[in-house]
């Protein structure tokens, strides 16, 4: 009997009506002969509301408490999409990461899969046809349980894919891929077709379509992911090997990430203890730091790079920590900056864009004050009220 994954998103199951229309549709590709692994995130804003709840109590929450607490927003929209299945005559059943038998490893709030048990599905799959699991959460070594931090749904459905070794579909509420975002650049255009490597790099930086970590774990298992809009008919996204692909642009996006910070470090010389505990520490914080620059001259240490606005709580730790020891040292946090990039896997065999992209910027008058590059992007920071104009600009230039 075919098998497939489907991840729905918090939009998609923001209301009844939509878990009933869902129930609806997974209740015909079952009586096409399909078993189904259907993975669902929280019911829209419920993170956020509970997120906000705790702010009220406490700026400082035990990992291990909130953990808790906001894997039960994936708990009950399991729930009621298992009841309304059910009662549409349906077998079905909801699953907890832990009933789940997704074990992972690392901080409460962070962590990643290391195993799935797959032998509990083919169990259940003798009695039920859909299995409902709850999206970005599991269990640890010390049976506590766990999440996966952002878009730790996507993550969840991609691995049971993986585990299965059957494709995955994530459904959302838009139709796929487009080269950009279409509120910033109304004539992007939707993308039949992207690599792992180009949708990594998307997601990475600033694409809010999919966390890089779920297309990771395709990419390393080569499964493919079809991302398309929620109960539509319009045609969406496949995000599979460069091998299958017969065409490659030079760019094939531009992503904009606006939840990012810049941070500067000085100290009065060059310290290579410093720079040593500095990054021990954000290991052990797990705090993925980008964009990396340093100057070291006779006025000593300067060190610049951009991390997620979201770690701001544990640079900010980081730093305090490190001045008890280096009283000298200053560091500065800035939110007035974002990340605009441009993605292409025919950046390794066409020449010219990385010109094209410092010309548009330097004709338009948009400062930039870092660059970095790989095999096939190119990021620029630039000042936040400067952001969308570039996206746009870079967008018209390479006709995307």
């Amino acid at each position: 009997m075919k098998r497939n994954v489907l991840k729905f998103g918090g939009t998609s199951v923001g209301s009844f009506e939509k878990i009933k229309n869902i129930a609806c549709y997974l209740k015909d590709r079952v009586e096409e002969g399909e078993q189904l692994v259907v993975v669902v995130s929280a019911m829209g804003k419920t993170t956020d509301e509970l997120l906000a709840n705790v702010s009220s109590i406490t700026q400082s929450p035990n990992e291990q408490d909130l953990a808790v607490l906001l894997t039960t927003g994936e708990q009950q929209a399991i729930s009621y999409l298992s009841i309304i299945l059910n009662d549409l005559g349906v077998k079905s059943k909801p699953l907890t990461g832990y009933q789940a038998g997704i074990e992972t490893v690392g901080h409460h709030l962070k962590s990643k899969i290391s195993k799935i048990n797959t032998k509990l599905f083919e169990q259940l799959f003798v009695t039920y046809d859909v299995l409902i699991v709850a999206g970005f959460q599991g269990f640890n070594t010390e049976n506590e349980i766990t999440t996966l931090g952002r878009g730790g749904s996507d993550t969840t459905a991609v691995a049971l894919a993986a585990a299965h070794g059957c494709p995955c579909e994530i459904y959302t509420d838009v139709a796929g891929v487009y080269s950009t975002d279409p509120r910033l650049f109304p004539k992007a255009k939707r993308l039949q077709v992207v690599s792992y490597e180009e949708m990594m790099e998307m997601s990475a930086l600033g694409s809010g379509v999919l966390v890089s970590r779920s297309v990771e774990i395709a990419k390393n298992y080569n499964i493919p992911i079809y991302i398309g809009k929620t109960l539509s008919e319009e045609k969406g996204t496949w995000v599979m090997s460069t091998i299958e692909m017969l065409e490659k642009k030079a760019v094939t996006g531009v992503a904009i990430d606006k939840d990012m910070i810049h941070v500067t470090l000085n100290y009065p010389e060059y310290d290579t203890h410093l720079l040593d505990e500095l990054f021990i520490n954000l290991e052990q914080e797990e705090v993925n730091v980008d964009m990396i620059s340093q100057i070291t001259n006779n006025e000593g240490l300067q060190l610049s790079f951009t991390m997620k606005d979201t770690e701001e709580h544990q640079i900010q730790k980081i730093f305090f920590h490190l001045k008890q020891y280096y009283p000298e040292l200053y560091f500065k946090i800035e939110n007035q900056f974002v990340k605009v990039s441009v993605i292409g896997s025919g950046m390794r065999d066409i020449t010219g864009v990385a010109s094209k992209v410092f010309r548009t910027l330097i004709e338009s008058d948009i400062p930039f004050y870092q660059v970095t590059t790989s095999e096939i992007s190119i990021s620029y920071v630039v000042n936040v009220e400067n952001g969308d104009k570039a996206v746009q600009l870079l967008c018209e230039r390479f006709e995307l």
